[in-house]
């Protein structure tokens, strides 16, 4: 039956390194309803070819040598705004993340994912839907770190202790007797509902730099 055939989706690859769009090109045409109809090695190449391509998704790195593809998908979506773009990125930060969907994104791919995760972002992008890699998910779903929870004071141990000191590092640093930070280390325990001093020190790493 004609309703159950899928329709094409028109492709685009943005990456400034080809070995990695022809490993795309790759993984991508061997799924029946995809067509790589383009490719660009930067964002204003790709902007430049987005109409004349006819495309419905772009996938886009974000580091390339002549710009963003953050700026490029915010521009695309502009300038284009029925086209997808789908992030595919070596960056898990949630501050690429966070830009990337400001921008308009409607996909944040890891560049180390399987190929089968690449294919149901493309058919979950397409089909209207968000799609996140289970890793940058998994930051996603944690909670915010409650800055309104936390003293300037204890922000400032934080930050300390996310750089690996010790109790008589910090007081040293902070001009504080070493009770008072241990005092400090206790107080954002318990505000942040955090139990041993390692989830302590990764939370200081995650957040607090």
């Amino acid at each position: 039956m004609t309703d159950t055939i899928e329709k094409a989706v028109h492709i685009m690859l943005v990456d400034d390194h080809p070995l990695v769009r022809d490993g795309l090109r790759a993984r991508l045409e061997a799924v029946p309803h995809f067509r790589v109809v383009a490719e660009a090695g930067s964002g204003a190449e790709a902007l430049a070819m987005v109409a004349g391509a006819q495309v419905d998704l772009v996938l886009m790195d974000i580091t390339m040598r002549d710009g963003s593809g953050i700026e490029a998908t915010a521009q695309l979506g502009r300038s284009h705004p029925e086209v997808a773009v789908l992030i595919l990125s070596m960056h898990d930060k949630l501050e690429y993340v966070s830009q990337a969907m400001q921008a308009g994104a409607r996909g944040y791919v890891l560049k180390d994912a399987p190929g089968k995760d690449i294919v149901l972002a493309i058919d979950t992008v397409m089909a209207g839907g968000i799609y996140y890699s289970a890793p940058v998910a998994r930051q996603l779903a944690r909670p915010s770190m409650p800055d309104n929870q936390l003293t300037t004071r204890e922000q400032e141990v934080l930050r300390h202790i996310a750089n690996g000191e010790s109790n008589k590092q910090i007081a040293r640093a902070l001009d504080l007797s070493v009770r008072t930070v241990e005092t400090h280390r206790l107080n954002i325990k318990r505000k942040l509902g955090i139990e041993g001093q390692a989830e302590l020190i990764k939370f200081a790493v995650q957040h607090a730099l």
